[in-house]
């Protein structure tokens, strides 16, 4: 008891409470694509100028936490083996659901924190002034490369590895798709930032600061990811049955 109370002490609130703002989007989001694509709500719900670009903001920022996550964390190792044990089991669970999930966030960040965890002296090498400018011209030119070039293979080793890397094949389909490319690379960021964040460089109010409700929410984001859809699903198969509208 008295160690999860110093571990709570320890913990950033700011970073768990922009965790707690990412994940309750992402509910947000997964829940209008319920709407439509399961009760016929506007597409215009989910499909809109606003909540795409969102989309990349959020995601994109619980990536980024999760790479600044790893400055803190006792194993990357390990703890990139549970999550990617955790997304192996969505894989399975969305395949027979016929709603596959083959690369999604956790995929993502679970082969991240792997990365990471075996590579890290090699990213420690670089400069701390020169390792942003570096990660932000891996996350530029690797949503340019996936976005312009289009290489395609009849091999199917090579089409498992090029959609991984972000040039999704013919007739791939991932409902949640997060690649390599460029997404790897916001998390290196993050391990940048981390760095700073864990030296306690910051400001003390960043590290002082209280948050209202978003780090409880932050602290369960994994079970929350877990969960969060199947919930969904069901409150939308329920509220579907009260105003008789058949699923998709």
């Amino acid at each position: 008891m008295e160690s999860n109370i110093k571990e709570e002490k320890k913990r950033i609130q700011i970073i768990d409470g922009l965790r707690g703002v990412a994940v309750v989007l992402m509910v947000i989001h997964h829940l209008l694509y319920d709407l439509v694509y399961m009760l016929g709500a506007p597409e215009w719900l989910f499909s809109n100028p606003v909540f795409d670009v969102l989309h990349y903001i959020f995601a994109g920022l619980f990536i980024f936490l999760s790479g600044v996550s790893s400055r803190f964390s006792r194993s990357n190792i390990r703890r990139g083996l549970i999550v990617i044990a955790v997304a192996a089991g969505i894989s399975a669970v969305t395949y027979f659901m016929e709603t596959p999930i083959w690369f999604g966030v956790l995929h993502l960040l679970g082969f991240s924190m792997l990365f990471f965890g075996l590579t890290r002296k090699l990213w420690d090498m670089i400069p701390e002034k020169a390792a942003p400018v570096l990660f932000i011209l891996l996350i530029v030119t690797g949503a340019i490369v996936t976005a312009r070039l289009r290489p395609t293979s009849e091999n199917t080793l090579i089409q498992g590895l090029l959609w991984v890397l972000g040039w999704s094949q013919p007739g791939f389909y991932s409902y949640d798709y997060f690649p390599l490319l460029p997404w790897l690379a916001v998390f290196l960021l993050g391990t940048w930032a981390g760095i700073s964040i864990a030296a306690r460089k910051l400001p003390v109010w960043f590290y002082e600061a209280k948050v209202p409700l978003f780090p409880a929410i932050g602290r369960k984001a994994l079970i929350i990811y877990i969960l969060h859809q199947p919930v969904l699903y069901g409150i939308v198969l329920a509220v579907g049955w009260f105003v008789h509208i058949s699923p998709y």
